[in-house]
């Protein structure tokens, strides 16, 4: 589909649920029914964290008689423009669910309802709840955060045994490692073998998830707490050099998506691999799953990442607000964390969840949490603070720049300068 297609279509699809609420919420009042809640969401369909939505919404309507929420599923590739279209038309859904990558530009369009004096009132402790800092925008709390993971350390265990390694423990030992287990195994010349796997052909999104397992070691921030750029520093010079030497290196495959790289990996043409929770069912089913075991990464701290928030739409009526606010109590209650754990099989962002069901379901359940603590209380995003608005600017940016250094065997020094200077000049814009 055209790109002016694409977005007739999303303007449709907006158009037509904007028309639906207002049917239902007729159809309701008629009804004799007082309120209902309008949600919308990519994950309605989603094995697991799915399910878990369904349990929260038929508790919230079960507590409150008379309220039914309105659950409607927009698929993620036309989510964003859909939302904008429904908030800009002043028909924005109740209930607030974004990706976290995207809801600063709702946030700073005034969409979002400040979150602070309801969580003072209810008396809601989010103290240690992972990736929450990611949701304040211009010192507001406008969201909540609804999920944050932490990168773990896969390795082939054959493999590392054959060549009498052990499990690498810091940067030095995982590079000697990925060196000595990179190998042509037939002697044609080509690397059949590789030390590690990263995703070297996408969006700049991911290009800088899998960079950041060296700069975050290294020290290097893209940006500060408050904002700033801080790219051309001693620490991120050296995080480019590590990723450089790892490319350049040939130590990793080049030029694949995540999906081919993760696949090697699982059937043992790759040695070992930073990821998220997720690349545990890709294991499962590759050839060489009986061999691969799981750690925490050999960098400190691991790459982390926020996932999605939930939050209240400011032009939402005043009584459904204070309903919303119930819902998202609801959804970060202990027990709704609790049964994240077991239906997300995920780590839950609140500390006090009870996750010792999680682990006869997902034996390495501990050590998902272990991870996501740690980039958590690191403060690990892959969203820099101050460039949210111009992330996919910026991410491309990274990427091309990392790209011609690697091909053109630039000095990680003038590369850093380059970087500083770009991202500067997209904050200005």
């Amino acid at each position: 589909m055209s790109k002016t297609g694409l977005l007739l279509s999303t303007a449709a699809l907006a158009l037509g649920l904007a028309a639906g609420f207002a049917s239902t919420t007729a159809q309701a009042q008629g009804q004799g029914q007082s309120k209902v809640l309008k949600f919308v969401s990519w994950q309605k369909d989603e094995r697991g964290v799915g399910d878990w939505w369904g349990s929260v919404i038929k508790e919230f309507e079960a507590t409150h008689p008379g309220v039914r929420i309105e659950w409607t599923k927009v698929e993620r590739g036309a989510y964003a423009d859909t939302m904008t279209t429904l908030f800009a038309g002043g028909k924005p859904p109740d209930i607030v669910h974004l990706a976290s990558f995207e809801f600063q530009k709702f946030a700073d369009n005034g969409w979002l309802e400040p979150l602070d004096a309801y969580i003072k009132d209810a008396k809601l402790d989010l103290k240690g709840w992972a990736g929450q800092d990611t949701c304040t925008w211009n010192k507001q709390t406008v969201c909540t955060m609804m999920l944050y993971f932490g990168y773990i350390f896969a390795y082939n265990e054959d493999l590392l045994k054959k060549e009498g390694l052990e499990v690498p423990k810091t940067y030095a030992d995982f590079l000697a490692a990925a060196k000595k287990l990179t190998k042509d195994l037939n002697g044609d010349g080509i690397t059949d073998q590789f030390g590690t796997g990263h995703e070297t052909k996408g969006g700049g999104g991911q290009y800088m998830s899998e960079m950041m397992n060296y700069t975050l070691d290294a020290g290097g921030r893209w940006t500060s707490e408050a904002g700033k750029v801080t790219i051309n520093t001693p620490q991120m010079i050296e995080g480019l050099s590590r990723w450089k030497t790892i490319v350049r290196g040939s130590l990793t495959p080049r030029d694949l998506a995540a999906g081919e790289v993760r696949q090697m990996f699982a059937d043992g043409r790759i040695a070992m691999k930073m990821d998220g929770p997720w690349l545990w069912p890709i294991i499962q089913k590759g050839k060489a799953k009986d061999q691969i075991k799981l750690a925490m990464v050999p960098f400190d701290p691991p790459v982390g990442g926020s996932s999605n928030v939930l939050g209240i739409a400011t032009d939402a009526p005043k009584d459904n607000k204070k309903l919303v606010w119930d819902f998202i109590q609801i959804a970060t209650s202990d027990k709704f964390q609790s049964t994240y754990a077991t239906l997300g099989a995920s780590p839950p962002p609140s500390p006090r969840a009870d996750t010792s069901a999680a682990g006869k379901d997902t034996p390495h359940f501990d050590l998902l949490v272990k991870a996501t603590k740690a980039a958590a209380d690191a403060k690990v995003d892959r969203i820099p603070k101050g460039l949210e608005l111009v992330f996919n600017e910026f991410s491309k940016m990274v990427m091309e720049e990392s790209q011609r250094m690697i091909i053109q065997d630039l000095d990680p020094k003038v590369v850093a300068a380059t970087m500083q200077q770009k991202a500067e000049a997209l904050q200005k814009q």
